[in-house]
């Protein structure tokens, strides 16, 4: 199907885009222009990001300004302002420095979203410490793989999940650790397992930074392979830069707004986006501690009066299952800007923002290993359904094809489907994978980063994705991307989410085959199975259509969102299923943990 293009002129929007001549804007980009933004540590001692985040705006006129509201999924609420957030996160500060945690030291974090998990990531970036957030989820194998890999000095978690995950038994085989700091136990267990409230209740709120370079090490993030071990990616000060200028450009974050990202900090959108770039702008950031539920998150949007929301895919797929008009059931005049990241987005759900939101959903592209946003759809530029957009200003994106020799060919033509790849040196790129410098040397050939997604790029500049490059599917000598099949399956009225993988096959190589969750009204049958089958030939021709389809209720996916199509596969075929500790789990699986 092709779909129409939006276009929305900057007089039509509420307030004007930070981002309105794009070309012109790209063409002049220096990272300096950045720089100079940004405040810098005094006596130009460097840059901090939790300086950049907080104690600059504590320094200043909002210092009372709101700067994080927290919602408890008991229904409280606690408000920080900048002032209250820069005093919490220098005792955190102060904590670590007495327990003699320095520079390059890693401090895990394993909560849910509390508030202690927000001042122990500023306090951590202030100490100069490296922030290693672990998603609450996870159970004992993977936290202490993380911890391993990481050479995790301190974790700070609450009482229940030091119980409930183990970490006592683990211990032994964790060398670097040396303090567990418990959010909520009133008083010290031991001498290593310690009370955080009796900490902070005895540090001091006044915290000096030390000097930062821009190169320090800040963020560790782990990143799960197809197999085994999870790759730890390294990010430094320097990445500030990118989250700043990208929440004024793919965000459009303006002085007043009111922000929410329902992004994890256990995963890398919940710090980059859910932490530094909004605080660095100054706005008000909203924390939900609940999981997903669909009135919820509206009454959030109407009674905080959210101005900008970054969201995932999954998350707007299970609100497009419900039979739900929100403009009619909910106050959402305060909306303005809504985005999308975790995996691509389907241009139906770009359309279901248009028809149900009146505002479209604005996808971009990134990765745990870019640090931030590299390629969106902005606020006053044409949105084309099913495109990523364009690439942001400072990073150079292009498709390349692999040669021989470690060589790669950058694609002109449009249309032509290759590797997505960026020119490195943009300031949130990863340095390193820690402890696997082979596996990073691996990411790059002929002086671009390979990221590991096939993509197109149309005749105006626009990115197209088309699937991970080991997703691919090769039948009867095409090469079928599961994203294609699966947005042209989402189109059918019965189906809410879809997964396509390649089945082997003898005759064809692969056969193409659908997993489909259907939406509510719906059930499984033979005749809605042929239905489907003939609605994707119609759609995508038979060289490309599924041949087999299965139904399933839910369909695996990690916490951040995205259709694990590795493990369906797995599945499947009854081949090892590899790292699994970034799978969402079911409600009955959640409930027991």
């Amino acid at each position: 199907m092709e779909w129409e293009p939006i276009r929305k002129t900057p007089e039509q929007m509420a307030v004007q885009p930070n981002l309105i001549n794009y070309d012109r804007v790209y063409a002049g980009f220096t990272w300096q222009s950045i720089e100079e933004r940004l405040a810098g540590l005094p006596q130009s001692q460097g840059i901090n990001i939790a300086y950049e985040a907080v104690d600059r705006h504590a320094s200043g006129e909002k210092r009372n300004k709101l700067a994080l509201r927290w919602l408890g999924k008991e229904g409280t609420a606690r408000d920080f302002t900048y002032a209250d957030l820069s005093a919490e996160s220098s005792r955190f500060a102060n904590v670590l420095h007495k327990l003699g945690i320095g520079k390059g030291d890693r401090v895990f974090v394993l909560a849910g979203r509390i508030p202690e998990l927000y001042i122990a990531v500023l306090g951590t970036l202030k100490n100069i410490s490296v922030l290693c957030p672990l998603f609450s989820a996870f159970g004992p194998e993977p936290i202490e793989q993380r911890l391993k890999i990481g050479d995790g000095k301190v974790l700070v978690t609450t009482e229940r999940l030091f119980k409930q995950r183990k970490i006592a038994e683990m211990w032994p085989r964790l060398p670097a650790l040396e303090f567990v700091l418990l959010t909520d136990a009133p008083s010290h267990v031991n001498e290593d397992v310690l009370s955080l409230p009796q900490l902070m209740a005895e540090a001091s709120p006044d915290f000096t930074i030390p000097p930062t370079d821009p190169e320090d090490m800040a963020l560790l993030h782990f990143t799960s392979g197809t197999t085994g071990r999870p790759k730890g990616a390294i990010h430094v000060h320097r990445a500030v830069y990118v989250h700043y200028m990208t929440a004024q450009y793919a965000l459009d974050l303006h002085p007043d707004d009111v922000f929410w990202c329902t992004a994890d900090p256990g995963w890398v959108t919940g710090t980059s986006y859910g932490i530094s770039a909004p605080l660095c702008h100054g706005v008000t950031l909203i924390v939900d501690e609940a999981e997903f539920d669909a009135d919820r998150w509206y009454r959030i949007l109407e009674g905080q009066q959210v101005t900008v929301w970054y969201t995932a895919p999954t998350a707007i797929r299970r609100l497009m299952r419900l039979e739900l008009e929100p403009l009619k059931q909910y106050d959402l005049s305060h909306l303005r800007f809504v985005a999308s990241v975790g995996e691509p987005l389907n241009p139906e759900a770009v359309v279901w923002g248009v028809r149900l939101l009146k505002l479209p959903i604005h996808d971009n592209w990134w990765q745990t290993e870019t640090g931030g946003i590299m390629i969106a759809n902005y606020p006053a530029m044409e949105i084309r359904p099913g495109s990523m957009g364009k690439p942001l200003p400072g990073i150079e994106a292009a498709i390349v094809e692999k040669l021989e020799g470690g060589h790669v060919r950058v694609v002109t033509e449009p249309y032509v489907e290759g590797h997505l790849a960026l020119r490195p040196g943009w300031p949130s790129m990863f340095r390193s994978y820690l402890h696997d410098e082979d596996r990073y040397a691996r990411c790059f050939m002929d002086g671009w980063y390979i990221s590991g997604d096939l993509a197109e790029l149309d005749e105006d500049g626009y990115f197209w994705f088309i699937g991970r490059a080991d997703d691919m599917i090769k039948t009867a000598g095409h090469m079928v991307g599961p994203f294609e099949v699966e947005s042209a399956l989402l189109e059918h009225p019965a189906v809410a989410e879809a997964g396509v993988i390649g089945v082997p096959d003898p005759m064809i190589g692969e056969v193409v085959k659908a997993f489909v969750a259907l939406k509510p009204g719906y059930k499984p049958s033979e005749e809605l199975r042929l239905e489907l089958l003939g609605w994707g030939r119609t759609k995508l021709g038979s060289a490309v259509a599924p041949k087999l389809i299965d139904f399933q209720a839910n369909l695996p996916k990690t916490r951040s969102g995205k259709i694990m199509r590795r493990l369906l596969k797995a599945r499947e075929l009854g081949l090892p299923e590899g790292d699994i500790s970034t799978l969402e789990k079911s409600q009955e699986e959640e409930k027991v943990s």
